[in-house]
């Protein structure tokens, strides 16, 4: 039935802060930006290695939302990467602040999180 996930729609509170944050602070790359007039807000297309994967909306006061990793509700966004202790060193470099790094008892895999200008939880994994 499902061959892949499609996207994942991010609503922020400051557009032009979270644009920066995703494409220049994450990497993702723009694929297209549109203002809709109608609606008072931006939506933007955003890709991981060329690969679709991200919608960054904005909306004039949009609710906010419990957005810890524990709240009910969509968890948290994660990327895979070859080292955390290395990603979590680069995005420190550029002003985000990454949690202390753990091992999942599980899979005995390393991860953190850090949040977006939202506080959306973001989390590195271990691959």
């Amino acid at each position: 039935m499902f061959r892949d996930i499609h996207h994942i729609a991010v609503i922020c509170s400051d557009y032009h802060v979270s644009k920066d944050f995703y494409v220049n602070k994450l990497g993702l790359s723009i694929i297209k930006e549109v203002y809709r007039e109608e609606r008072n807000s931006y939506k933007l297309d955003l890709a991981l290695h060329d690969r679709y994967v991200m919608e960054l909306f904005s909306f004039p006061d949009p609710p906010e939302r419990p957005s810890f990793p524990e709240a009910c509700g969509l968890r948290h966004l994660a990327f895979s990467v070859e080292d955390v202790e290395e990603t979590a060193a680069v995005l420190e470099e550029k002003g985000i602040s990454v949690e202390e790094i753990r091992v999942d008892p599980i899979t005995n895999k390393r991860f953190t999180f850090f949040q977006d200008p939202d506080q959306l939880p973001i989390e590195i994994y271990e691959c």
